[in-house]
């Protein structure tokens, strides 16, 4: 099969195009005939070995897949042979067949794609664990997402329609700079009342006027840096800062004098470890967004495919802030 490879840290322009032996199912895995891989801004980072998870090279990057079962392993119950299905990693999606574990992999309703499995499950799990899970995001609050059209955080813009049983925003509010009028318009179109354009406006101050000078109850916040300090100026009294990357490339010390004045917590979003240490929360998780999905209440926003040779350089317009929504893989 083929594989793009990483086989040393480095640039995703050094990634590989390879041949690499098809991977057998063992006790539990499921194996999958890949048709789309979703691309996200942590494949960047595990190539270049700065992720939390640092494979030894080589190694494929890539952490969402969907595609038809070819095989499972001995005590599989969760899916059949010949089902369409969607998945998560670690890594390894980058490939024309995976081998992953049965607590990942979730049937692929009808009435979507593989494309729109292949980025359904990174995004809205992250933006669910954060706004419903850790923020417990209420009815009439205002959710802030910094860089909304981004990867993750356009998710929170949409999930805010249901996120939980009679939770809803009466405002989202979101900058972001590259490609700003397109990726201005998908936000409005998937739930963002309010936009900003933080190349052109004072947006911590807009955000204040936009709030009646309460603030944002709720912060998203994948990118840190002057997104993260400048977060800490316009939220609101027991507001819910959620830390959920460092996009920017800059991890912001915390001002502890501005989260006691505001009795603010600061709140870390790492799904990953809730796939790791509690896969049954987060399939519970699934199945209510997968709810919404169905209501069309969630609706991936895919803004281009390429053939998985090209894999460098969708993770290019990724970096570059090229994109909007979610960039896919062909095999």
């Amino acid at each position: 099969m083929k594989v793009m490879l990483a086989r040393a840290w480095g640039d995703p322009s050094t990634l590989e195009y390879a041949d690499a032996p098809t991977p057998r199912p063992t006790a539990g895995e499921v194996l999958i005939e890949v048709r789309a891989i979703g691309c996200n801004f942590p494949d960047i980072l595990i190539v270049q070995g700065k992720y939390q998870h640092r494979p030894d090279p080589p190694f494929s990057p890539g952490c969402e897949v969907a595609g038809i079962v070819r095989g499972i392993g001995a005590g599989v119950t969760e899916v059949g042979l010949g089902e369409r299905v969607f998945a998560t990693m670690a890594w390894g999606g980058y490939a024309e067949v995976v081998a992953v574990d049965q607590r990942h992999v979730y049937a692929l309703p009808d009435f979507m794609t593989f494309e729109e499995g292949a980025v359904f499950g990174l995004a809205y799990q992250t933006a669910w664990c954060g706004l419903v899970h850790r923020a417990g995001l209420k009815r009439g609050e205002t959710l802030l997402g910094p860089a909304l059209p981004s990867r993750k955080a356009m998710r929170a813009a949409s999930l805010p329609s249901g996120p939980a049983p009679g939770a809803t925003t009466v405002r989202s509010t979101l900058e972001d700079g590259s490609n700003s009028a397109a990726k201005l318009d998908v936000a409005r179109a998937n739930g963002a009342d309010v936009c900003i354009d933080y190349r052109t406006e004072a947006w911590v101050e807009r955000v204040s006027r936009e709030t009646h000078g309460e603030g944002a109850h709720v912060i998203f916040d994948p990118v840190g840096g002057d997104v993260f300090e400048g977060s800490t100026r316009c939220i609101a009294f027991e507001g819910r800062l959620l830390v959920v990357g460092f996009a920017g490339g800059r991890i912001a010390d915390v001002a502890g004098h501005r989260v006691l004045l505001k009795n603010v917590s600061v709140v870390g979003v790492h799904w990953g470890l809730y796939r790791q240490r509690d896969a049954p929360r987060v399939r519970r998780w699934m199945v209510e967004l997968l709810r919404l999905a169905e209501a069309r209440q969630l609706t991936p926003v895919i803004w281009r495919s390429f053939p998985l040779e090209r894999a460098s350089r969708a993770l290019a317009a990724i970096a570059s802030r090229e994109s909007y929504g979610k960039v896919v893989l062909i095999p």
